[in-house]
């Protein structure tokens, strides 16, 4: 993508912030944000950065290409500690950005969806096969789904939303860092061992994650773009790896030998997802996209932040 004027909302935050420094090597590039878990901190100054909530009536989508709508309240603890505002942010902040920037003539969205709405699966799933709500924010993404599916409909509007499988970067290098207790556990359990700390594992460590490197997720969301896709796509590599092999993989990495704790679930377990993994051929047929960073490299970004 080269040339384009483009809006990334959520854009100071983890996934917002690599994907707007990325584009505004060749674009131009707004990164809106109200700086709930994002920093400014996360962008290059080639992005212009504006705090502003995806609520707000007076967003910037004067003359737009894209929109990659990638903000939200991103987890389970956060939509129970305040169901409505996760749904304003999540449900209303997306129709808000979309009608103003369809008002405002631009008809390619790219937006976050997620996975957690295929529940466990130790199989991986296709876009195509049934799923269930059972939180908040599973809710409020497959409201999003849902809403993108009208804008098409009615308004002929490219609408490509990526269901995303655990996405990583690393907590000592780069934007996951700002997120703390919200960082993907492969940020979190290499910081926790590269510090002498013992990572927390809930359960007894046998559940999986199809884990995906941020890298990969950003190339995926400009593919999507350039294709102008429509429809649902997933983002994720097509493997799964237990906690406790990730554990394992980061002792070996990082030269250290570091015990986890278990400790009780505290989501329920008729609600907490066990096993993720993708079935990520739709969004190869449609694009060519397939990751570039396995499990082993992506780990071993992540721990030479420590060396």
């Amino acid at each position: 993508m080269q040339g384009k004027r483009v809006l990334v909302t959520g854009g100071a935050g983890f996934i917002g912030s690599n994907l707007a420094n990325h584009l505004a090597a060749d674009n131009e590039v707004i990164a809106v944000d109200d700086c709930y878990l994002g920093t400014p901190d996360n962008l290059s100054d080639a992005v212009d950065f504006r705090e502003q909530s995806v609520l707000d009536e007076d967003l910037p989508t004067d003359g737009l290409d894209v929109v990659f709508h990638i903000a939200a309240l991103s987890s389970y603890k956060m939509h129970e500690e305040n169901p409505t505002q996760g749904a304003r942010v999540n449900v209303e902040g997306f129709v808000n950005t979309v009608e103003q920037a369809r008002d405002d003539g631009c008809d390619t969205i790219v937006y976050a969806s997620t996975s957690s709405i295929y529940g466990d699966r130790t199989e991986p799933s296709p876009e195509d096969m049934p799923v269930e709500v059972n939180t908040g924010y599973e809710a409020s993404k497959l409201a999003r789904e849902r809403y993108a599916e009208y804008f098409h409909n009615h308004y002929d509007l490219s609408m490509a939303g990526m269901r995303f499988f655990s996405v990583y970067q690393g907590m000592a290098e780069g934007a996951e860092g700002h997120k703390g207790e919200y960082a993907n556990l492969i940020a979190q359990f290499a910081d926790d061992i590269a510090n002498g700390r013992r990572p927390e594992i809930w359960g007894d460590g046998t559940q999986t994650r199809d884990f995906t490197h941020v890298d990969d997720i950003v190339n995926g969301l400009v593919l999507a773009a350039e294709h102008e896709l429509n429809g649902i796509y997933n983002l994720g590599t097509g493997e799964q790896y237990s906690f406790n092999h990730l554990v394992d993989a980061l002792n070996e990495e990082l030269g250290t030998d570091v015990e986890p704790v278990y400790e009780e679930n505290p989501i329920p377990e008729e609600i907490y997802v066990h096993d993720t993994m993708a079935d990520p051929t739709k969004m190869h047929e449609a694009t060519g996209w397939e990751p570039a960073i396995d499990f082993e490299e992506g780990v071993a970004r992540v721990c030479d932040q420590y060396t």
